[in-house]
């Protein structure tokens, strides 16, 4: 479930190149402070992942709400 959610949010994301051969940069609407920056297209996707991926452990072990995408929803879930 947790690669379904990564690669649905992923297909979300939002790419663009940056001026004067700068690289790319890359966002996720609704997923607030999960972007990446990069000299090349494959690079900025490959930041971008590790970022979500941060982004979603920091998330749930904190407790905070996971946003949605495509249907699936991350929670935490207490196994006694």
């Amino acid at each position: 479930m947790l690669t379904t959610y990564i690669n649905a949010a992923l297909r979300k994301a939002h790419y663009e190149m940056l001026p004067d051969g700068e690289g790319y940069f890359a966002s996720i609407e609704g997923f607030q402070g999960v972007w990446a920056q990069a000299d090349t297209l494959e690079a900025c996707r490959e930041e971008l992942r590790e970022v979500l991926e941060e982004w979603i452990v920091l998330g749930l072990r904190m407790g905070h709400p996971l946003p949605p995408i495509d249907g699936i929803t991350l929670t935490i879930q207490e196994v006694a």
